[in-house]
């Protein structure tokens, strides 16, 4: 993986049916007036998708932030087969629907963690089931002290798995990437994790895809050199087609590819 760089990866998240952006730390079922909303599109999902395949943005993802999603995961996918990632409830036993229903892959988190302990017997299901190729797993996590700890249910729960070299190794055996939401700094327009991004990049011998506090166009460059390319990245609140003033999606779009944008 030393020959490539970092790329912008678009998301699509989907809450309540609709295409949102949130502070990614306040998702709570037990307390739901909690949740922090930065932008509430009128835009359909399927506008997105069209939108990302117009600019061939291969590689984003979409998330279904808990019931009520389906329909519009199913819109964004019909608009784009093959061209974006879902993820949200995913499991052993619907994910060939997902990607039936146009997905280039399925994203699992919460199916591998039951009573938030890992299970490799599920990793082995769902990775059989669907071909490792055509797996991601979401391994989007907290800060602990110094470590960083995989959460699952819309980032509520904590799993007992750090994310590590040996976690990381484990995974790739059944997977063909990973999803990294930085739940901490999710939505918060505030700056990336500086230092998960590093280690991601010393860590991941697969394709990885970074999400969380990216505010700037030049994030990108800066991720490519703290990972010496080997992590993508997803920005969101701070993009002005999610109704942010930080980052113009037509610039970033255009100037993903280009090397001497990110060297510089």
């Amino acid at each position: 993986m030393t020959d490539r760089h970092s790329v912008f990866r678009p998301c699509i998240d989907l809450h309540g049916g609709q295409v949102k952006q949130i502070v990614g730390g306040t998702l709570s079922d037990t307390n739901p007036n909690d949740l922090k909303t930065n932008f509430v599109s009128q835009k359909s999902s399927a506008e997105f998708s069209r939108l990302y395949r117009s600019h061939n943005l291969e590689g984003g993802h979409v998330i279904k932030l808990g019931p009520g999603n389906d329909e519009a995961a199913k819109e964004a996918l019909a608009a784009w087969p093959g061209g974006l990632q879902i993820g949200g409830g995913v499991t052993d036993e619907n994910a060939m629907k997902w990607l039936d229903a146009g997905a280039s892959k399925v994203i699992v988190t919460s199916f591998l963690f039951p009573n938030s302990k890992f299970s490799l017997q599920r990793l082995e299901a769902i990775s059989s089931t669907v071909g490792k190729d055509r797996l991601v797993v979401d391994v989007s996590c907290r800060r602990i002290g110094a470590k960083w700890f995989v959460a699952m249910n819309k980032w509520q729960d904590l799993t007992e798995m750090e994310v590590c070299q040996d976690s990381l190794d484990l995974l790739s055996e059944y997977c063909s990437e990973f999803l990294v939401h930085a739940a901490d700094v999710e939505g918060l327009c505030q700056g990336i994790d500086e230092n998960l991004v590093m280690k991601l990049g010393e860590w991941c011998r697969i394709p990885v895809t970074y999400a969380g506090g990216a505010q700037n166009i030049s994030d990108l460059g800066l991720v490519n050199r703290l990972s010496k390319g080997r992590v993508d990245l997803t920005y969101g609140s701070s993009l002005d087609i999610f109704g942010g003033s930080l980052v113009k999606f037509d610039e970033l779009a255009r100037l993903s590819g280009s090397l001497e944008f990110l060297e510089h």
